[in-house]
């Protein structure tokens, strides 16, 4: 095979996921497009963010700068009881992350980031796939519009409702752990005088968390409330909440929490589901990435950095791939990815109990808490140079 020949890749999704794996592959010189199935990028309204492990390699790819003008401004951790005292001193000692090297983000704004880094040619809006069909030399696609591009490879990043994970196997039915979050982004000019700025900042109680952090350079405060709910609440940043319900689930907490939510105009709810692991991630010619692949709680936070560590993994992977070579890339990629991303799954799920435990006291939660982020390597895991290890070691 000739390995001079520059693979096609087409990505389908253009969220987080999708955006930074076009990015890695082309920084290998792989012809990566995106397709995505919606007309333009809405700015959804929810915040997103980015640790350590997800930082690192968005600065390798020459978009720390850009990622940094748009981040909230950001130097501490509070971890705080529902009444309002500490956990583990304030500024805490419990991160999640180094906050030198985390970005709180709009989702909107960083996904803007990310579509700018590509051509204007590697991104295609309003391409719906309707059908993928893989055969012995690559895979064709094919669009609502009845156009059909053919490629080497499909990476699914299509998201937690991913159609392509049917075509890698048996989709994996959501999980609920009966919480839901509500979500809203409130002007700093009306919570400055209650919240410190620059403080992510986490209330801890039974049953309930209240998480707060700045977002759009410092111009936002971003909220994400959890609450138990026994109601099936749609997986989605933009189903419609109400205040005064938000209001009424957080009655007797810390008055900071209550001061936060009285400036509020609007709320979202946002059902929290993950999957359970795939038996498989890829086939010979398709890949998941992403929630596509290992959907996750947001309790950790890394969502959105499993999916860059997977994106980096890739790139690194498909480095000076030959076509023909593809399969057995793909085995490596899952292999490296599908125990990572689970351990991270687990410990999403353990926080979540942790932060609304009805039994532990705050010292007991301080301690898991700590546990359980250094237990994922938040600050030292770098997905890249694990990929290259692999390769480097590969017969």
């Amino acid at each position: 095979m000739n390995r001079d020949r520059t693979l096609r890749v087409a990505v389908v999704g253009a969220g987080i996921g999708g955006l930074s794996a076009a990015i890695a592959l082309r920084a290998e010189g792989i012809d990566a497009v995106v397709y995505e199935q919606a007309s333009e990028l809405t700015a959804l309204g929810a915040g997103v963010s980015i640790a350590t492990n997800g930082s690192r390699i968005l600065t390798r790819l020459g978009l720390g700068e850009q990622l940094r003008a748009v981040a909230g401004r950001f130097t501490q951790y509070a971890f705080r009881t529902w009444q309002g005292d500490p956990i583990a001193g304030e500024p805490s000692e419990l991160s999640f992350g180094d906050p030198a090297h985390t970005l709180f983000l709009h989702r909107g704004e960083f996904q803007q980031v990310l579509s700018d880094a590509l051509p204007t040619d590697a991104l295609r809006l309003g391409h719906k796939v309707v059908a993928v069909t893989e055969h012995d030399s690559g895979v064709t696609v094919e669009f609502a519009d009845g156009s059909i591009v053919e490629a080497d490879l499909v990476i699914g990043a299509d998201g937690i409702h991913s159609r392509l994970q049917g075509l890698v196997g048996t989709p994996a039915e959501p999980v609920s752990e009966g919480v839901m979050a509500y979500r809203g982004l409130i002007p700093t000019e009306r919570v400055e005088h209650i919240v410190d700025m620059s403080m992510c900042a986490m209330w801890l109680g039974p049953q309930r968390s209240f998480l707060a952090y700045p977002v759009s350079a410092g111009s936002l405060l971003n909220v994400v409330a959890f609450a138990p709910t026994n109601l099936d609440v749609v997986e989605s940043w933009t189903a419609p909440g109400d205040v005064d319900e938000l209001a009424a689930s957080y009655a007797g907490w810390d008055q900071r929490v209550l001061d936060i939510i009285a400036t509020m105009d609007t709320t979202f709810r946002w059902g929290i589901y993950d999957r359970e692991p795939l038996d498989r991630w890829s086939t010979d010619r398709v890949a998941l990435l992403g929630d596509s692949a290992h959907a996750v709680t947001p309790h950790l936070g890394q969502g959105a950095n499993q999916a860059i560590e997977d994106a980096a993994t890739l790139a690194v992977v498909l480095r000076d791939c030959a076509a023909d070579d593809i399969p057995a890339r793909l085995r490596v990629y899952e292999g490296l990815r599908r125990d990572r991303t689970t351990l991270v799954r687990d410990s999403a799920r353990e926080a979540g109990r942790t932060y609304r435990s009805t039994e532990l006291s705050a010292l007991d939660q301080a301690e898991r808490i700590g546990a359980i982020v250094a237990g994922i390597d938040i600050n030292t895991h770098d997905a890249e140079r694990v990929a290259e290890r692999a390769m480097a070691a590969a017969p």
